[in-house]
């Protein structure tokens, strides 16, 4: 039952969604990506990004954007700077600002469609272990049916013999069910559970840049992403008022 699982995971899934979920299983220990701190720095990081574009221009932000890795602005926030997927994401919007684009809404549309096609990318490790949970089941019917198969053929046999292949042919459904139930099943739910909560980090980044773009001051559109997070990952405003006045203008 669970060779033939797997084999079917393995024949219906790219090589990319297999090393996912391998590395995704052995990463559940860990949780999701990004924790208390990370959210912190990540609001510290938008106020003086948002807060140098109001005092010296968008343009002021261009050689960082161009050149992210080697840039003293982003490199003040370590953990952001070694994100290059969250990297790419802020960067890339703030090139179309410096380009001249300030309709929030369009933007906003565009940010939408850029995330629902990150996060359908993100759920195929989840969602292909989830249809090997499900399929357990079926196998251990299978399973079963064979083991009906094997009775019927020693059908002349006495009731303790029976009984024993009888019983034997069900452990096969019994099995089926609680590995789709009591193991598999659980594993993609937390997987689908972190690849939802990582969602939040570029959903925060999101919040922040709509804000900024609608002409508010640095420190309320930080205020918009800050209210974007779970209270797990959340700083209060008293903690994010004081991060960010001790950091120094650019």
């Amino acid at each position: 039952i669970g060779g033939s699982g797997l084999g079917a995971f393995i024949a219906a899934n790219s090589k990319e969604t297999i090393t996912g979920a391998i590395s995704g299983v052995m990463g559940l220990i860990k949780g999701p990506k990004y924790n208390a701190d990370d959210y912190l720095e990540l609001l510290t990081l938008q106020y003086q990004v948002f807060r140098t574009a109001r005092s010296k221009g968008m343009l002021a932000l261009e050689s960082h954007i161009d050149n992210p890795e080697t840039s003293d602005l982003f490199n003040q926030f370590p953990n952001f700077a070694s994100d290059h997927h969250a990297v790419e994401f802020f960067c890339d919007y703030l090139r179309l600002m410096t380009l001249g684009t300030d309709n929030p809404l369009e933007v906003e549309t565009l940010i939408d469609q850029e995330l629902e096609v990150h996060h359908e990318h993100k759920s195929e490790v989840s969602h292909a272990v989830n249809i090997m949970a499900e399929s357990f089941p079926g196998l251990g019917i299978v399973a079963a049916v064979l083991g009906v198969i094997h009775t019927m053929g020693i059908i002349t046999e006495p009731p303790e013999v029976l009984g024993g292949a009888i019983g034997a042919a069900l452990v096969g459904t019994f099995l089926g069910i609680l590995l789709c139930y009591g193991f598999v099943g659980p594993i993609a739910t937390a997987l689908k559970g972190i690849v939802d909560a990582d969602h939040n980090y570029y959903v925060c980044l999101k919040t922040g840049i709509i804000a900024h773009l609608q002409g508010y001051a640095p420190a309320v559109s930080v205020e918009f992403a800050r209210k974007t997070l779970g209270e797990n990952n959340r700083p209060s405003f008293a903690k994010l008022e004081e991060t960010t006045a001790t950091i120094s203008p650019f």
